[in-house]
């Protein structure tokens, strides 16, 4: 009997036309969820703070081989609409082109996953479980998204032994990139108060711009660090520095600053920031001025050390694109255009307006591009080897010794590389941070299944 694929083009089209920018749910996971109930997933929506999450899974609850993936529906907003020459919404094909909000990042990374995730459990029904957890808060604060899907999974007991995250990764080419890693993001916003007076009476005031320019230059020139063997040095740039004093000839009272670091695993948010306080109180102390300091950690550093995991996926990747994945830390939020080499099958390309006219890249803006390939007929290309979940998921671990891959996430990678990621992380549970389990970073390189186009 011929099982029908589900169709990862189609599906992110879909997703497209669902308008939800964060935090607004728009039709996205309803549409997951219908999908995923139908081929046999136990799904839950776990919706806090006015934001809407999916869980769903496939096979037995806690199973110590639980596949799990997680990504986010929710996009940023569309900006000028004048800006577009299509419905940001629309999921419209012109000359061979699908264009849409969230393209890229990420409803297409979604939609290769659950495709994947959808077929396998179709054909090649696993010993063990799969897991997808999808936010509707990724590109908003964050808070009421991921969080709250394992605050879900805590309290009910669910597992993963490992997770994908299907972000854009690749700089250049398609499978040229994995991240085992990433950096640590911290914003610290200064309000340096002195006492207002006239420039001609100095002694009668207290200027705190001095005190201001000292402490940033104290800041910018130190050295953080030089770097681990998987972390480039860790940076700091003071953004901004702003007075808002337009008279010459008066001393302002107070004057403001902000600076942003991304920190290696050499560090942690609250080493910086007791860091940051010492070096404030000695500038403070100098100059007489008072300072309030508030900070931010947006994310600690994180590692997942070249082993098991980066190897199951390297040999995935290499086995769909021909090519050694670079392990990498670096990067942040945004990837760069992706580009792969054609194969067999009816061409579709796709393109995302996310940038502004004129081609210049920008965050929310359109014309940014990336390319795929995706085949029409995915049970004929995808030569999945019947080895059930027992050979996907032990692979990582007891069976990673003998070579082998994993047929699920090569068979994301071939739906996916339609639904193009540039950046994608997988993980592993890593123990508590500041009282809450968390996932460390590597890779996932989705791939689609005819040939396809991002812009």
């Amino acid at each position: 009997m011929t099982i029908q694929s589900t169709d990862p083009v189609q599906l992110t089209a879909d997703l497209i036309r669902c308008p939800s920018v964060t935090p607004e749910e728009g039709g996205a996971l309803v549409l997951l969820q219908g999908l995923l109930e139908a081929a046999g997933f136990a799904c839950t929506r776990v919706d806090r703070g006015g934001v809407a999450n999916l869980f769903a899974r496939w096979g037995e609850k806690g199973h110590a081989k639980s596949f799990g993936f997680n990504g986010h529906t929710d996009v940023v907003p569309v900006g000028d609409l004048a800006a577009w020459t299509v419905d940001p919404f629309g999921a419209e094909v012109k000359d061979g082109i699908l264009y849409g909000r969230g393209a890229t990042d990420m409803k297409s990374g979604v939609a290769a996953f659950a495709a994947a995730a959808i077929d396998f459990v179709k054909e090649t029904p696993p010993e063990g479980a799969i897991v997808l957890t999808i936010t509707g808060d990724e590109e908003g604060d964050a808070v009421d998204g991921t969080t709250a899907l394992l605050d879900y999974m805590d309290a009910e007991g669910e597992k993963m032994s490992i997770c994908i995250v299907g972000e854009p990764t690749c700089p250049e080419e398609m499978g040229d990139m994995m991240k085992i890693g990433r950096r640590g993001s911290m914003n610290a916003h200064f309000t340096m108060i002195g006492k207002q007076g006239h420039s001609a009476y100095l002694h009668r005031a207290l200027n705190p711009m001095p005190a201001m320019a000292r402490l940033m230059d104290r800041l910018s020139s130190h050295v953080l660090d030089e770097g681990t063997d998987h972390f480039d040095p860790s940076t700091l740039a003071v953004v901004t520095i702003d007075t808002g004093n337009p008279a010459t000839n008066v001393v302002p009272a107070q004057t403001r600053a902000t600076l942003n670091i991304r920190f290696n695993d050499t560090h942690t948010g609250a080493s910086l920031s007791d860091w940051l306080r010492e070096e404030t109180a000695k500038v403070d102390a100098e100059f007489g001025t008072r300072t309030e300091l508030r900070i931010k950690i947006s994310g600690e550093a994180f590692l997942t050390p070249p082993g098991p995991l980066s190897e199951l996926v390297a040999k995935s990747v290499e086995a769909e694109t021909g090519r050694t994945p670079e392990l990498s830390t670096t990067g942040g939020h945004l990837g760069r255009a992706l580009r792969a080499a054609p194969l067999p099958g009816g061409r579709v390309r796709a393109r995302r307006q996310d940038a502004a006219p004129g081609g210049r890249e920008r965050r929310g803006g359109a014309d940014r591009t990336a390319q795929g390939d995706l085949h029409p007929d995915a049970a004929r290309l995808f030569r999945l080897r019947r080895e059930g979940l027992a050979g996907t998921l032990s692979s990582p671990f007891a069976r990673h010794g003998e070579g082998r891959d994993s047929p699920l996430l090569r068979l994301a990678l071939r739906h996916g590389r339609a639904a193009l990621s540039r950046r994608g992380d997988i993980g592993i549970p890593c123990g508590p941070a500041e009282g809450r389990k968390f996932y460390r970073v590597a890779t996932f390189l989705p791939r689609p299944s005819r040939r396809v186009e991002l812009r």
